[in-house]
């Protein structure tokens, strides 16, 4: 067993803090002669704003060694999907303006039927974006862009080739490999959602590395995709095992709100939304993982995930047979980031907060509550010893609102410093 001792000591410390309930973390007393005691509505490391954003809503970002900012949003009548961060307040298309306009469109019709574009060499609508130690920046593209159908807003089914993962030299700002996946692994509504890689060369039997991506499909089936990146093949894993499907009938509270879905031409319904957040553990062996909609963390070695079931016919049922129940957290999760240490961030829109799962501990614990947390959307471990998250909005826009949007720009890219001295989990190379 691989012992980390700073690690150990640092976790041994927060349990200990987390023996009593921290009554002094969020709340202060108003003076007065009644001393009544308030939620101040925050707690932990300042919560800096980093990013302002006027002119898109962002969902993914990524931090590069050298501090270069990327940001990615879900494209309607965006002129450009992934971006760079120019300035405080601008960002600009990468790695250029042509790369996010396909030729003939961002999607098409055939017999009646409504396709996203099948453009392998264009982005079509990225989702999210990740960068790995050896400074590649990974866009994950949906090939699902949302459009606007007689005044009613919907997403077309994906059709092969616009779904794809693509990797970008930050050195050249090329395209240095496009992998696209076949209908056998990525169905007509899949729904890319977030990736993480290991590559190391013992992750696959090609040496090559693999890519874990999260299929949240809300239409379909949930579950994980792999692509083994030397030889491009791919499969799935926990195809809609409960454990990645939405909750049924889940009332959330935002902004301390009970939010009911509201679509146009629909009845009163329900967020419906199953796999969402995924981290690898520091050594690439545990990957913990939830749905949107569901107070409880999983996990499963990656070795499941890692068996390809056009080899091994046990392959499926074996990752089924392997699933760990962590347990409630403390509300629903969004995106996860992970550090150096092992620490699994997880965004909680609920709590305008961000919780910390300790691996060694299985405890949850608060990290950073501000109310300007209003949905923290994606987040990126950077180099510099910060984490990164975007913050959107999302339950107050028009596709869940009854066409009404109800955000107000700016969005935001806030960061905090990370506990203990954490940065960049560097291992998996």
């Amino acid at each position: 067993m691989r012992v980390n001792i700073f690690v150990i000591a640092c976790s041994l410390s927060r349990v200990a803090a987390q023996a009593k309930f921290p009554v002094n973390l969020n709340s202060t007393f108003v003076t007065g002669p009644r001393n009544v005691r308030i939620d101040t509505g925050t707690y932990g490391p300042s919560v800096e704003e980093y990013h302002y954003f006027y002119d898109q809503w962002p969902i993914g970002l990524a931090v590069s060694k050298t501090g270069r900012v990327f940001t990615c949003y879900t494209r309607g009548e965006y002129s450009y999907t992934l971006g760079e961060v120019a300035n405080e307040t601008t960002e600009v298309a990468y790695p250029s303006l042509e790369w996010n306009t396909p030729p003939q469109g961002l999607s098409n019709v055939s017999n009646g039927i409504t396709f996203g574009s099948n453009d392998a060499n264009h982005f079509i609508s990225v989702q999210a974006l990740y960068v790995t130690p050896d400074d590649t920046l990974w866009a994950l593209d949906t090939g699902r862009p949302t459009i606007n159908q007689s005044g009613r807003i919907s997403m077309p089914y994906a059709a092969p080739g616009g779904p794809k993962l693509v990797a970008i030299d930050l050195n050249s700002n090329s395209i240095s490999k496009t992998y696209t996946l076949p209908p056998t692994v990525h169905y007509p509504d899949s729904y890319m959602n977030d990736l993480r890689f290991d590559l190391r060369p013992n992750a696959t039997g090609s040496g090559g590395g693999i890519a874990y991506i999260v299929d949240s499909s809300s239409e379909g089936r949930t579950g994980f995709i792999m692509i083994d990146l030397a030889t491009g093949e791919s499969w799935r894993q926990l195809n809609q095992h409960p454990s990645t499907q939405a909750v049924s009938e889940d009332v959330p509270s935002y902004q301390g709100l009970p939010f009911y879905l509201r679509q146009g031409g629909n009845p009163l319904g329900f967020q419906k939304e199953g796999l969402d957040g995924a981290e690898l553990d520091q050594y690439g062996e545990v990957m913990y993982y939830s749905a949107l909609t569901t107070d409880y963390l999983y996990s499963i070695e990656t070795q499941y995930l890692r068996a390809n079931p056009n080899n091994n016919p046990l392959a499926n049922k074996n990752a089924f047979d392997n699933v760990k129940n962590l347990g409630q957290r403390g509300g629903n999760a969004n995106g996860f980031a992970g550090d150096s240490f092992g620490n699994v961030y997880m965004l909680m829109p609920e709590h305008n907060a961000i919780y910390i799962f300790n691996y060694s501990t299985h405890l949850t614990m608060p990290y950073i509550r501000d109310p300007r947390m209003i949905w923290p959307d994606s987040a990126n471990v950077g180099w510099d010893g910060y984490i990164y998250f975007t913050i959107n909005q999302l339950p107050y826009q028009p596709g869940w609102n009854d066409g009404v949007d109800g955000r107000q720009y700016p969005g935001l890219i806030l960061r905090s410093k990370l506990p203990d001295g954490a940065t960049k989990n560097t291992l998996l190379m």
